[in-house]
């Protein structure tokens, strides 16, 4: 095979020729006196041209691999003295199949066939061979003549050993890998591994990490039973991700646990939030929502920080999306956050979410949450059912690019049997010392009525005696008596217009008070106070129904 003329059709032949071509003119010039004379006599020393040098042998040096094939069927033309050492011999005039077989096990062949096809060249990057070590394959037509096609057309296989790139670029990734897998670990930890069961609601919840390392970590969700039948619902994002932002997560929820304990109102909550977010990181921001259910109201309590509305389904299968208030995000300190209500009655079905759920690249996000409000109005069955039909609906997978948490809350509708063991009665404390025999004759009718063991019975009137009596004492109008049942506990509160909150404390011998919430907190299984909108309190204890 005449390689002169393949030679003169591999790519940069031209450039090349070109090159020498300005090189004449250059020279000319300095003859005319352009430069210095020394400047000339270096650029006129003879230079041997591109066609003049023994292709062959230039490349039987080049430490790359170097493979030229021709016609169809890729019959092979000549491999270079570095293919050689990594493959060994191989015969010339034999089909590629045979002839370069380590080409064929990496599915370089069809390649050869595009190339030939398009006139164009392809490289394929990082490509493992049988001698174990990483390549970058390049194919570039070469052509004997300008006729094109046919018998006189072949490619020029050139193959750059990557392995030290392939290897280090392999050792990255399992690195990243370990650093996801930890901060998958380290958030899945972080969360609840349990929910809490409150007596009124039925929750479930999911959390889905992104499919890279980018988009693990952050993501966080709580359920925390604030007792007297209230509930609290937590659910936020860290803006981050990896190691870093499950961590901040966790500290922030338990924050949020500890913060919930002193049973302040939703805004107040984001307030303290707010500060310690600054303290942990002041780069570090997160969006949050918090909401108290109080199934006597029949509403969600909420304040938000820069996090998305929460979403109710009523019993008719009406959609609401919860309005401002909506501050900022934790973190960024200076704003006044603020609380909301919207309904949550028997029948309806809460969802809160973060925005690994509905926010897509390539469209808006308020037509994402539109899409959850429509996949909302048709779902049906339990909370668990919901959650996983919502993350379907949204087209979560496993290469989802951020992490996602769900949140399905229903208050279910008690009717027939199971209503009678979720039961209600109140009285106004009205008049003044005569208030408190009337509160235990209430209560003892009614907790004769539910059917109460007489052990239970009695402690309920003990507590509601001790409860009203402190109103009395230390409260002012209006004053309220509500007892509540649930199929796993009684309730006994009382409500004043005194915003004072009570404590138990030791009474010494000699004093005539202090002794009914030492009482209280005796009895009952547990107790507590908080403060009520627009003013006063609600102190409040709680008894676990026997089993069966």
């Amino acid at each position: 095979m005449n390689f002169t003329r393949w030679s003169a059709r591999l790519p940069g032949t031209q450039r090349r020729a070109a090159a020498r071509t300005d090189d004449v003119v250059t020279e000319d010039r300095l003859s005319e006196g352009a430069v210095p004379a020394a400047r000339a006599e270096q650029l006129t020393v003879p230079v041997p041209a591109v066609d003049e040098l023994p292709v062959r042998e230039v490349l039987d040096r080049v430490p790359a691999l170097v493979a030229l094939v021709h016609g169809p069927d890729h019959r092979l033309a000549y491999v270079n003295d570095a293919y050689v050492v990594a493959f060994g011999l191989r015969p010339t005039g034999e089909p590629a199949r045979r002839a370069l077989p380590e080409l064929d096990e990496i599915g370089l062949l069809p390649l050869l066939d595009q190339v030939l096809r398009s006139g164009k060249p392809r490289t394929v990057k990082s490509r493992k061979a049988p001698d174990g070590r990483s390549y970058t394959f390049t194919c570039t037509p070469v052509t004997e003549g300008h006729g094109g096609g046919g018998g006189g057309s072949g490619v020029l296989v050139f193959a750059t050993d990557v392995t030290d790139h392939a290897e280090a670029a392999e050792r990255l990734r399992a690195s990243e890998r370990r650093q996801r897998e930890t901060a998958v670990t380290l958030q899945r930890s972080l969360l609840p591994q349990e929910l809490e069961e409150p007596d009124d609601l039925r929750i479930a919840a999911t959390y889905l990490p992104g499919g890279t390392e980018a988009a693990v970590g952050g993501d966080w969700y709580d359920v925390i039973t604030l007792g007297g039948g209230r509930t609290a619902l937590v659910i936020g994002d860290v803006m981050g991700r990896g190691v870093r932002a499950a961590a901040v997560m966790g500290q922030l929820r338990t924050a949020v646990r500890a913060y919930a304990r002193l049973d302040l109102p939703p805004h107040e909550i984001l307030q303290l939030l707010d500060g310690l977010a600054m303290e942990i990181d002041a780069n570090q921001i997160a969006t949050c929502a918090y909401a108290i259910h109080d199934p006597n109201e029949g509403k969600l309590v909420y304040a938000s920080a820069g996090h998305l509305p929460i979403l109710v389904r009523d019993e008719s299968g009406v959609v609401l999306r919860a309005d401002e208030p909506t501050g900022p995000p934790l973190g960024t300190g200076g704003w006044m956050h603020a609380s909301g209500s919207i309904p949550l009655g028997p029948g309806s079905t809460a969802v809160l979410y973060t925005d690994g759920l509905v926010e897509r690249r390539d469209e808006d996000l308020d037509e994402g949450i539109a899409a959850l409000e429509r996949a909302l109005a048709g779902a049906t069955g339990t909370p668990q059912v919901i959650c996983d039909r919502l993350v379907r609906s949204a087209g979560v997978t496993a290469e989802h690019d951020d992490d996602v948490a769900v949140m399905v809350l229903q208050h279910p509708a008690h009717t027939g049997p199971d209503g009678d063991l979720f039961r209600n009665a109140a009285l106004e404390l009205l008049g003044g010392v005569e208030a408190a025999p009337r509160a235990r004759a209430f209560a003892s009718g009614v907790l004769t009525s539910w059917r109460f063991p007489v052990e239970l019975h009695d402690l309920g009137v003990l507590a509601v005696s001790e409860l009203v009596a402190n109103s009395l004492q230390h409260g002012t109008p209006p004053m309220r008596l509500r007892l509540r049942r649930t199929d796993r506990r009684l309730i006994v509160e009382v409500t004043d217009g005194d915003d004072h909150l009570p404590r138990r404390r030791r009474a010494e011998p000699g004093d005539e008070s202090g002794r009914g919430i030492a009482i209280v907190a005796t009895i009952a299984s547990n107790w507590g106070s908080r403060r009520t909108p627009g003013g006063g309190k609600a102190v409040w204890c709680e008894f676990v129904l026997p089993k069966g």
